[in-house]
């Protein structure tokens, strides 16, 4: 790891400094003057996160010693930004709203919708001390029993996001319900024709497929992630604080925060859980997959339990009809190989931060071949 980037906003030179891409931490720190000046104590020192592999996260610090504080930023990416992603009020909304329910959020602090301030919108929430589970080599100092309670503990927190009431919490317009399904087939489709910089054989054949045949969704009208997975999630394994503050309880598994809403609305939570069989069964447990970023560590290869477990534990917590998923596994077949497509495409360009992307784009052809089968046994 880098030394973080650090400004004075009294007195420091700002993004010419060493400060990470995509952040001019002079400009950062006169915004947070002006809008929120408790959050602007100098010293300013920012980092990128690594492991996003869409929307920029850097980790900040505002302030010396005891008085300072620690948050997180949130950006579009640089450069080929799709229309309607990386929408930063969305995310800004979703977990400003979800705050006071059972979903575990870190708290929003500061939207900023002007892009003159960091080249694009972005938003501050706290940082929420836990670990994301992205690689083998974590996952794999974790005990069976361990592996299993984390993913029990995933799947109960979804069932918990899929249990709020939106209207309760002020999203009864976050989305358009009515044709959730097949608006999500016709915006994939739209995102594959603008990130489309190589042939790519049949993906055109599972987006005809799934358009012509998209199920009624009679679950529609709950809070969908859009993007839920192990490592969109911060969790503690291990010894934990008990309830009372008095002592430790070992083995501990609990999900802190939920992370990486860009992609939620209302819609069918069915989207969600095919999304998450995706990862789990079909990259989690493919041979092409082994060791590439976006599936190191997921899944029954990893030691965890398989899907159809997780699916087991989501229905007995959620009062969700959950029926045959082959359609939505399709669907998230579809979706992450366009979402890996769009990340190759930034790549090729020279406009993703960090590492692990040259390999995002060795996913897609599994992908597709595995959603061409799920939607042929629907």
């Amino acid at each position: 790891m880098t030394d973080p980037a650090v400004v004075d906003p009294r007195t420091g030179p700002g993004a010419g400094a060493g400060a990470p891409k995509g952040l001019d931490l002079d400009r950062l720190a006169a915004y947070l003057a002006v809008h929120r000046p408790e959050l602007a104590a100098p010293p300013l020192r920012a980092r990128l996160i690594a492991g996003g592999k869409s929307n920029l996260t850097y980790a900040l610090r505002v302030g010396e010693g005891a008085t300072g504080r620690e948050m997180v930023l949130r950006r579009p990416p640089l450069g080929h930004v799709l229309a309607t992603a990386h929408d930063m009020a969305r995310e800004h909304r979703i977990i400003s709203a979800l705050a006071p329910t059972a979903v575990p959020v870190p708290a929003a602090l500061l939207l900023c919708p002007d892009p003159a301030v960091l080249g694009a919108p972005f938003y501050l929430m706290e940082k929420v001390d836990g670990e994301v589970f992205r690689s083998r080599s974590q996952t794999d100092a974790l005990t069976a029993g361990q592996r299993r309670d984390l993913a029990m503990a995933m799947m109960g927190t979804l069932a918990d996001l899929h249990a709020v009431d939106p209207a309760a919490v002020g999203l009864a317009d976050f989305g358009r319900p009515e044709g959730f399904l097949g608006r999500q087939v016709r915006r994939w489709a739209a995102q594959l024709d603008q990130s489309r910089s190589r042939p790519l054989p049949g993906i055109d054949e599972l987006r005809a497929a799934l358009a012509g045949s998209v199920p009624e969704g009679a679950n529609a009208g709950r809070i969908v992630h859009g993007d839920y997975r192990l490592d969109n999630l911060l969790a503690t394994v291990g010894a934990a604080p008990s309830a009372d503050g008095t002592g430790d309880t070992a083995g501990a598994v609990s999900v802190r925060a939920v992370l990486d809403w860009e992609m939620a609305t209302l819609g069918d939570p069915l989207a969600d859980l095919g999304l998450l069989l995706t990862y789990w069964d079909v990259l989690g447990d493919s041979d092409a997959a082994a060791g590439n970023p976006v599936a190191d560590g997921l899944g029954p290869r990893a030691g965890f339990p398989a899907g159809r477990e997780l699916i087991e534990r989501y229905a007995g917590r959620a009062d969700v009809d959950v029926g045959p998923l082959h359609w939505h596994v399709a669907l998230g077949c579809f979706k992450l190989a366009v979402i890996c497509e769009g990340i190759h495409y930034r790549h090729t360009l020279g406009q993703t931060l960090g590492g692990g992307f040259d390999r995002i784009g060795d996913m897609v052809a599994p992908l597709v071949e595995h959603g061409l089968r799920a939607v042929r046994e629907q």
